[in-house]
């Protein structure tokens, strides 16, 4: 039986959600599947990936054949590498504390990837906040402005007209 891992979407219209599932390759796009592994919400900015990690390296070992967006989100991951690590400590190269150590490496340094990225978007969002309150702080001291000279003429045109009458 011939096992993909892909992506079976759910979520609303214009807003998708996919489940990261391995299923046989016959079967449907939504339809039946042999084990969920993760998800993926493209919605968000970074996109929100939860994977199981070890099931997607059991399946990839099995010979499951990941579709191409899925086999971006296992490299994204870190799947693939695990898969590649324990292919060395298989051959005799790497032992297993090594190819674990090499993992975490390279999981704290994808985090901290991440983490610039979405420190980065928010302090972007703070500085057009910030220039958008700017923008609407002087365009309403400009209309205040405006505002003041008319006020100021009609009641220098009371008094004038009040001083006329006495």
């Amino acid at each position: 039986m011939p096992v993909k891992i892909r992506l079976q979407r759910h979520g609303k219209k214009g807003k998708p959600f996919y489940w990261i599932v391995a299923a046989d390759a016959r079967s449907k796009r939504d339809g039946r599947y042999l084990e969920k592994l993760g998800i993926y919400n493209p919605n968000s900015n970074p996109a929100t990936i939860e994977l199981d990690v070890d099931g997607a390296v059991k399946w990839l070992d099995n010979g499951a054949q990941p579709t191409d967006t899925a086999r971006a989100i296992l490299s994204y991951k870190g799947a693939l590498l695990k898969k590649h690590l324990a292919g060395g400590v298989k051959k005799g190269a790497l032992t297993e504390e090594q190819a674990q150590a090499k993992f975490d490496a390279w999981l704290e340094e994808k985090a901290a990837k991440v983490q610039a990225k979405a420190d980065g978007l928010s302090k972007a969002d703070a500085e057009a906040r910030a220039k958008a309150l700017e923008a609407e702080k002087a365009v309403n001291d400009a209309r205040i402005a405006a505002a003041t000279p008319v006020v100021e003429e009609e009641v220098a045109e009371e008094t004038t007209a009040s001083n006329e009458e006495e």
